[in-house]
């Protein structure tokens, strides 16, 4: 039998790989697997606009060769998003190997390649269908190029609750970029709402609110008593309706938060040392920036909280889509996230974190291995690179191949299905019993589409 969920929100049963769990008292209490997880958790490192696979995990000498050289006498030139196609461009940045796996990785990430080269999984050879942000956007985060569908996020709320009741199971560390797409990339589509996104912006006060503003202690928790019996009496003569379950529930977390998220972002418990470790002394304010979003990150993984996707910073040539400016955008970029990333790796490893929390960094499709007009690249969904690290993923492997250019991938094509379903299997859960009753189908998150790839696990 496979996995039927209903629709109530507080009152929500899992049946997971044919197996009645107990009824949970609420929709993020804790739900049993189908099969035993090697990862807990999820930290989702979007890198919004799209790398440049030749420049930083996909090294291609054939560029060097052809560059400058007119790419129509050289390859098949596909449709570009804005058709104004320069010469062949050779990455600036020159490539090293790291790590007993000998893992190439540019120049532009010398932090994570002198220490974290043998904890990643690298696939080369990622495919999108969307070649336009919007849309890729809406594919990577739901399944689905249109706006509306749960995010991957919510999917695993769903699936698995939260080990954490006072923060959300799902949360996007906004660093101040919400993606082409808006919120709808983090919203809970047609599950119930208490497995959406929950949005924390910059600083110590990311959400609104977070502030009781009673004067006295027992006058909030008597206004708390007094919402508490009105929503259950309305709830027994409205009867489940999940809308209404869900405000409900969504309103007793944020009650809940206002203790928990001050000292979550409090980090003046965090030494000098980690914070250094996470580039928080660095003089790029992107950097210190980033930094804190990863530590918070490891904080709310020691909190139990399900999912967490971090976005770009925001400012100063933050997105990864440089269709000009191409050095100086992809090195701002990189100079960002290079020690944070990297110091959240150490540090999960070193507190022994590593192994049940899954980290994948990626965006939403690659770049063109020839110039958009004279220094830029436009988008390429063709072929790109990702990576994963920890929760299972096997350590100090490269996986698939793009051609000899970098254009498109030839070897091991791995679908954003395939990545989905990876993904989830990591975290105990078979993606087609992973399913949702709406519409008179069985939805999932992987449609009809998708594979676990073995290969890159460890």
């Amino acid at each position: 039998m496979q996995a039927a969920h209903g629709f109530g929100g507080v009152a929500l049963a899992t049946m997971l790989a044919g197996e009645t769990a107990s009824a949970a008292e609420g929709p993020l209490d804790p739900k049993t697997t189908h099969f035993p997880a090697k990862a807990k958790r999820v930290i989702f490192l979007y890198m919004d606009g799209g790398p440049s696979q030749v420049d930083t995990f996909d090294p291609k000498p054939a560029l060097e060769k052809f560059h400058g050289q007119d790419p129509h006498r050289v390859f098949k030139v596909e449709p570009t998003q804005f058709n104004n196609v320069g010469k062949v461009l050779k990455s600036p940045w020159a490539f090293k190997q790291y790590g007993e796996s000998g893992l190439p990785v540019s120049a532009l990430f010398p932090t994570i390649g002198e220490h974290c080269a043998d904890d990643l999984c690298v696939v080369r050879s990622m495919i999108a269908p969307f070649s336009e942000h919007t849309n890729a956007n809406f594919f990577l985060h739901t399944g689905t190029g249109l706006q509306g569908r749960p995010a991957h996020g919510a999917w695993v709320a769903y699936g698995l609750g939260s080990e954490c009741q006072d923060l959300p199971a799902y949360v996007v560390l906004n660093g101040g970029l919400i993606p082409s797409g808006g919120l709808d990339c983090f919203g809970s589509g047609f599950l119930p709402a208490a497995f959406q996104g929950s949005v924390f912006q910059p600083g110590n006060s990311p959400v609104a609110n977070i502030t009781p503003r009673e004067a006295k202690p027992d006058l909030q928790s008597a206004k708390l008593a007094l919402i508490k019996r009105l929503d259950r009496n309305l709830l027994g003569r409205v009867g489940r309706v999940d809308q209404v379950e869900s405000a409900i529930s969504n309103y007793e977390l944020a009650a809940r938060m206002q203790m928990a998220v001050p000292e979550l972002m409090d980090l003046g418990d965090e030494t000098k040392a980690t914070q250094s470790l996470y580039g928080m002394d660095d003089d790029f304010a992107n950097t210190r920036k980033y930094g804190r979003l990863c530590l918070v990150a490891r904080r709310m993984v020691e909190r139990g909280v399900r999912f967490i996707e971090l976005t770009c910073t925001g400012g100063n040539g933050d997105r990864w889509d440089q269709h000009g400016g191409l050095v100086d955008g992809h090195t701002k970029n990189s100079r960002a996230i290079d020690r944070p990333v990297a110091g959240l790796i150490r540090d999960l490893k070193q507190r022994g974190l590593l192994d049940e929390t899954l980290i994948v960094w990626c965006g939403e499709f690659g770049r063109t291995p020839f110039a958009q007009g004279g220094n830029g690249r436009d988008h390429n969904p063709f072929g790109f690179s990702i990576w994963l690290a920890g929760g299972g993923s096997r350590a100090g492997y490269v996986h698939g191949a793009t051609d000899e250019f970098g254009y498109h991938a030839v070897q091991d094509k791995v679908e954003v299905y395939d990545l989905h379903a990876t993904m989830l299997h990591l975290m105990g859960m078979d993606h087609e019993k992973l399913t949702y009753r709406f519409s008179s189908r069985d939805m999932r998150l992987t449609d009809v589409h998708g594979r676990v790839v073995p290969e890159l696990l460890g």
